[in-house]
């Protein structure tokens, strides 16, 4: 009888067997987390401004002062009448 025919020694078993599998899911998941990084890098602040409402817009503009009250003011009720 061998040492290592019933235990966990240096036998092919399971582990062994399905290491390669278990390998492959890791690169797998790094490879996507890289993929993932890279395009929340790359797309940055734009999908906040996308999801933006009209009045977000006009607060936003207002507050940089890129227009005077009067117009905020009319740009707003036409806003909210539509």
């Amino acid at each position: 009888m061998h040492l290592n025919d019933y235990g966990w020694g240096m036998g092919y078993g399971w582990g062994m067997g399905l290491g390669w599998l278990f390998m492959l899911i890791f690169w797998v998941l790094i490879i996507l987390g890289i993929v993932y990084l890279i395009k929340l890098i790359i797309r940055g602040g734009r999908k906040k401004q996308l999801d933006d409402t009209p009045m977000d817009i006009l607060k936003r503009r207002y507050a940089k002062g890129e227009l005077a009250r009067e117009e905020f003011e009319k740009m707003k009720e036409d806003l909210k009448s539509e």
